[in-house]
C-alpha cells in the first residue's frame, strides 16, 4: 500500500496523528540532517506496525516534508494499527 504523509522533524518526541483535514502527520525527534529524519521515520513506523524496516520503502520526498511510502503489508491491517496507536 502507498501511504502519503507529512513529517515534522526535530519534534520533542516521535508520534503520529490524523489531522482534521484528513492528513496523516508524523512527528519525529531526529533532525532533518543527512537523512536522519527519514531513517527515524522508517524505524518509527516499523515499530508501530510491527514490520521489518525492509517492508517500508521511501518512494518520494527524500528532501521534503511530504513523503510517499510503500508499505509491504495488508492495507486494512496497517490502517487499523495507525488509527489505534495515533496520539
Amino acid at each position: 500500500m502507498k501511504l502519503h504523509l507529512t513529517i515534522q522533524p526535530g519534534a520533542s518526541k516521535n508520534a503520529h496523528s490524523f489531522e482534521s483535514n484528513g492528513e496523516f502527520k508524523v512527528r519525529i525527534a531526529a533532525p532533518a540532517v543527512d537523512g536522519k529524519a527519514n531513517a527515524a521515520l522508517i524505524e518509527y513506523l516499523s515499530d508501530v506496525l510491527n514490520l521489518g524496516r525492509t517492508k517500508i520503502v521511501l518512494l518520494k520526498g527524500q528532501t521534503t516534508r511530504f513523503k510517499t511510502l510503500e508499505i509491504l503489508a495488508d492495507e486494512q491491517h496497517v490502517m487499523e494499527l495507525l488509527v489505534k496507536r495515533a496520539t
